[in-house]
């Protein structure tokens, strides 16, 4: 699923939560610029990361079949994807540490729950936009 307009940023979702996915694309129309692409998996969203090289990856960890662990050390396997911004979208707090963010080189977090108001302030503070 796809939302087509013009827009300055694209940013990939990869979560397996359909309401979720529904949650921040509906913030992401309602309050940017920003062109949203969905994906429902690990496996899909490289498919959709390397089709739609997106400005950033919003990404969930905790997702069937491919984690976020797994999908994180595919796409900084990938010369073509390896700087793609990612922040994470994560209900474990551990992975909410600054330390836990370096290593995995993500460029930040948003705990769920989240607010839906503050999540594009938010996406926008963490990747400086």
């Amino acid at each position: 699923m796809e939302t087509q307009r013009a827009s300055s940023k694209t940013i990939l979702l990869i979560d397996d939560e359909d309401y979720i996915l529904q949650i921040v694309e509906a913030c992401i129309d309602n309050f940017s610029d920003w062109r949203p692409v969905i994906a429902t998996s690990g496996d899909k969203g490289l498919a959709a990361a390397a089709q739609a090289k997106p400005d950033a990856i919003l990404l969930d960890m905790m997702m069937p079949n491919m984690d976020g662990f797994t999908f994180l050390k595919n796409l900084k396997a990938d010369p073509q994807l390896a700087d793609i911004p990612v922040v994470l979208i994560t209900a474990r707090v551990d992975l909410l540490e600054p330390q836990k963010l370096t290593k995995l080189g993500v460029k930040g977090a948003i705990a769920k729950p989240f607010s839906a108001i503050k999540i594009v302030p938010e996406i926008t503070k963490i990747l400086g936009w």
